[in-house]
């Protein structure tokens, strides 16, 4: 898990952007590793030719845009030895010879080395400063002593080092050479690392870097040389490196066992089915009619601007800026929480019990709607179940349909009650703060987040809150696998493929707003279903997004609600947290019929169309307690007319 801290300046910072840790557990070839090296330090990385060449043409604007590329080259020449090894100079004289786990790294003179130096070097000085000239000093400082100092070439370095003995057997071969070794040279710590403070956002996170990669070579720089074997005395030091976990171990041992991995088969071409699947008017279908008995939203404790985004800049991200992120996403922070997972799930059940006046032992089943839990034994909703002291229930079971977590999970809950006829607690809960790591797609959209909804039935004779349900699920594999955690190729963490996405939002919501436009008014009322809607409040998936395919399927974004903008996109507790704040917001101030569409990962998606009571919804800070009572929101008024007037109402 790669999770956030806070420094001592309350700051957020995310420590796998800017110290590389691999995971080798689920890596079994060179290729698979080669495809994360690529991606992660690679692709962007310019050579020490290329910044030369730059120097030269004049295309550095400022000192920064050179500091930055000075950077991105020093990681991609540390791209193996710093993920995969610990680097522990020894005496040469007291190297194990035969140790399988011992290797030496072989390396190549670094062709115009000096020029290239001596080009950075003349340069840095006649360039402006882009913000703070003496921050940047500082920073150019550390960076440079690292470049300056190497003394070899980047581009043939290998992933697996030959051991001593492979080494001894390669005539001419070349390793670094230390005349002596200050094992208390003088290195940043973690702590010194993560507490750097910058003024600007940019130089906090080019700070990080610079400190990482001065760590990177412990001793004195600049005498360090190569030298082959046969020029090594008993007292020089050489730099010896030896896998840095067991998971590297495993992976090399992997490598020279030649074990060939397990050929999966493509997939096949997808088909529509043989014909459409109905939508499922509650009303008609089932006896026991869901009423809505509360909603309770629990968000994430702890605010990641998009400043703090930039601050934490990964070194295989692309420049972009905090606007570009708002501008491109919709969004100006996530919420992200401190607590586990496990806690916000029991947070949120328990507000939503407490808003709904009930005991545990009045609930018939619990389901929890996540794509984030890694508990699989026992489920999240047994644990919550033990944890609420629930002695038995007919039913407690996880959903994972990502972002469509909410309309499946809705649709179970009416299902049951039609069996156990008594309430049914339903958890929507994500934690993608640690599991995203440095993708920065996955960094800038997801947040953490929680809500619990109690579904119980109406009373004999009245209608229920929900009048149609639907849900789907696959596609062409492309879009089945446009979200993808663990993903080996992305070093396991949460990735996101946007093209894909798009394509399978864009397509679920026009299949939506059609099924919509064909279905009658409920209550008798003249027009279409999608005539009757109050207002949409679809998956907070990305804002930018969302209301272009809206628009192309005929609505007008004042149709729409969203929260995104504060919370950043909670996957399947997206609609229940949006639906809590625009109760919040005054957005919701009487009972309302809601569009609430999903759509996500594995292709999934799903809507429900059901009225909203504000009362119903627990408000931070007035759980418990009707909004009505409180005199907060305006008593429900009896006819509202037209949805369209009241959309517009609502969001001026």
């Amino acid at each position: 898990m790669n999770a956030f801290v806070l420094n001592r300046h309350g700051r957020m910072v995310f420590p796998s952007n800017v110290m590389p840790e691999l995971d080798f557990s689920t890596v079994e070839t060179l290729e698979q590793l080669d495809s994360v090296i690529r991606r992660d330090f690679e692709t962007k990385a310019p050579s020490g030719t290329e910044i030369l060449e730059r120097v030269r043409t004049g295309a550095y604007a400022t000192r920064y845009d050179l500091m930055r590329d000075l950077a991105l080259n020093l990681f991609w020449a540390n791209r193996f030895s710093i993920t995969m090894y610990d680097k522990r100079p020894t005496r040469w004289g007291d190297l194990p010879r035969t140790r399988p786990d011992v290797f030496l790294p072989v390396l190549e003179p670094w062709e115009d080395g000096e020029a290239k130096v001596s080009g950075v070097q003349e340069a840095y000085p006649q360039l402006p400063s882009r913000w703070d000239g003496a921050c940047e000093d500082r920073i150019f400082e550390v960076l440079f002593d690292v470049f300056a100092n190497r003394r070899h070439h980047a581009s043939t370095l290998p992933a697996v080092k030959p051991t001593v003995a492979e080494f001894l057997e390669q005539p001419g071969a070349l390793t670094f050479r230390l005349p002596h070794y200050d094992p208390d040279y003088p290195v940043y710590d973690y702590a010194d690392i993560l507490d750097v403070s910058e003024d600007v956002p940019e130089l906090e996170a080019l700070h990080r870097w610079a400190m990482v990669l001065h760590n990177q070579y412990p001793w004195e720089r600049s005498q360090v040389e190569l030298a082959s074997a046969d020029q090594l005395r008993d007292d020089d030091w050489v730099v010896a490196f030896h896998p840095r976990d067991k998971e590297v171990r495993g992976f090399l041992r992997r490598l020279r066992a030649g074990e060939v991995p397990r050929q999966v088969a493509g997939p096949r071409e997808s088909r529509p089915p043989v014909r459409p699947y109905p939508e499922l008017d509650v009303r008609r279908r089932f006896a026991v009619q869901p009423r809505l008995e509360a909603l309770a939203a629990v968000h994430g404790d702890q605010v990641c601007g998009n400043d703090d985004l930039i601050r934490n800049t990964a070194y295989n991200w692309s420049p972009m800026s905090a606007e570009e992120i708002r501008s491109k996403t919709g969004i100006e922070q996530r919420e992200y929480s401190s607590l586990p997972l496990e806690e916000l799930a029991l947070q949120a059940a328990e507000a939503a019990l407490d808003k709904a006046g009930r005991q545990p032992e009045e609930i018939g089943g619990v389901l929890v709607c996540t794509c984030t839990s890694s508990r699989l034994i026992p489920s999240l909703a047994t644990y919550l179940c033990g944890q609420l002291g629930m002695h038995q229930v007919y039913a407690a079971y996880d959903l994972i349909a990502a972002c469509a977590g909410m309309p499946y999970g809705v649709a179970d809950a009416v299902r049951l009650l039609q069996e156990v006829e008594r309430p049914v607690l339903v958890v929507c809960v994500e934690k993608f703060s640690d599991k995203i790591g440095n993708v920065r797609t996955s960094r800038m959209i997801f947040g953490d987040g929680a809500a619990g909804l109690v579904i119980g039935p109406a009373p004999e004779g009245t209608d229920g809150d929900v009048d149609y349900l639907k849900t789907y699920a696959s596609g062409p594999a492309s879009e089945v696998n446009s979200i993808l955690w663990p993903n080996p190729e992305f070093d396991n963490n949460i990735t996101v493929f946007g093209p894909q996405v798009k394509a399978l939002a864009g397509r679920y919501l026009s299949q939506m707003i059609d099924e919509l436009g064909r279905l009658p008014a409920p209550d008798g009322r003249d027009g279409s279903l999608m005539d009757a809607i109050d207002l949409i409040v679809p998956h907070q998936a990305n804002k930018t997004m969302v209301i272009g395919l809206a628009e192309k399927a005929g609505l007008t974004a004042d149709q729409l609600y969203f929260n995104i903008e504060q919370v950043g996109n909670t996957s399947s507790a997206s609609i229940p947290l949006a639906i809590s704040d625009a109760v919040r917001d005054g957005v919701i101030t009487e009972p309302l019929r809601v569009f609430a569409p999903g759509f996500g990962a594995g292709a999934v998606a799903g809507y429900a169309v059901l009225r909203v009571d504000p009362a119903v919804v627990a408000v931070e800070g007035m759980a418990g307690r009707s909004q009505h009572e409180e005199g907060q929101l305006p008593a429900p008024a009896g006819d509202t007319g037209s949805a369209s007037e009241g959309m517009r109402e609502a969001f001026g």
